[in-house]
């Protein structure tokens, strides 16, 4: 029986895959979610690649818009033409007059001929309609690549903007990050410094916590500055 598998993709942590899954799950409940999050300078999607790997015919792959298939135009065409001939099914939420059954009934779907001088014209007729196909689909990636490079220019503006009129971008100077890491390394510095409750020396206590001599002192500035109070 023919699987349904929804591929969702973020490009950041920051971002939340959560949404693409809810606008997949909302149209087609039975599909395997597949969550991947990867970004579009790279070309490593193992999760994406593995599922290539191991799809079958005629299996479904759902998207919730062309660009989690394909951020380049060229790559997301040719992917969509070698899946669409092992007789894979794409689905895409967003741009429906795409999707493989569209094409599927576009190329079936020729003029009959005649038998006579007419078909000539009416064999132009049929190839005009898979050209056209083919068009509709290379357009859909060309609009999606586009809209990337459109929002990551509008972002690249929108940081030289704000630092021309002096706001913070990123982290402000000085602000503490609490990891588990950090609270880890910590509690080793309390425990062993010799200038804390410990009779290691820093050398000693840098490597039982496994970070460097920059955040060792960093570490141990905050705990004394917490201490103190």
């Amino acid at each position: 029986m023919p699987t349904l598998y929804g591929y969702c993709r973020i490009s950041t942590q920051r971002q939340n895959i959560e949404r693409q899954v809810r606008n997949i799950k909302q149209k087609y409940p039975a599909a395997i979610i597949i969550k991947e999050i990867y970004s579009g300078r790279y070309m490593e999607r193992p999760m994406f690649e593995n599922l290539l790997k191991n799809i079958k015919e005629r299996d479904t792959i759902i998207f919730d818009s062309v660009s989690r298939m394909s951020r380049n135009a060229k790559e997301g065409s040719e992917l969509y033409e070698k899946l669409f001939r092992k007789n894979i099914n794409l689905v895409f939420l967003k741009e429906p007059h795409i999707n493989t059954e569209i094409y599927r009934k576009a190329l079936e779907t020729k003029v009959p001929l005649t038998g006579n001088n007419v078909d000539l014209i009416l064999e132009g007729i049929n190839k005009y309609l898979m050209v056209l196909a083919q068009e509709q689909i290379k357009l859909a990636f060309d609009q999606s690549e586009k809209e990337v490079s459109d929002l990551r220019q509008r972002t690249k503006e929108g940081m030289k903007t704000a630092f021309l009129n002096g706001k913070q971008i990123g982290i402000p100077k000085g602000t503490k990050l609490v990891t588990k890491k950090s609270i880890k390394a910590k509690e080793i510095i309390l425990k062993k410094s010799r200038t804390f409750n410990g009779n290691n020396t820093d050398e000693e206590v840098m490597k039982l916590a496994g970070i460097a001599k920059g955040t060792y002192y960093k570490y141990k500035r905050e705990l004394i500055e917490k201490i103190e109070g």
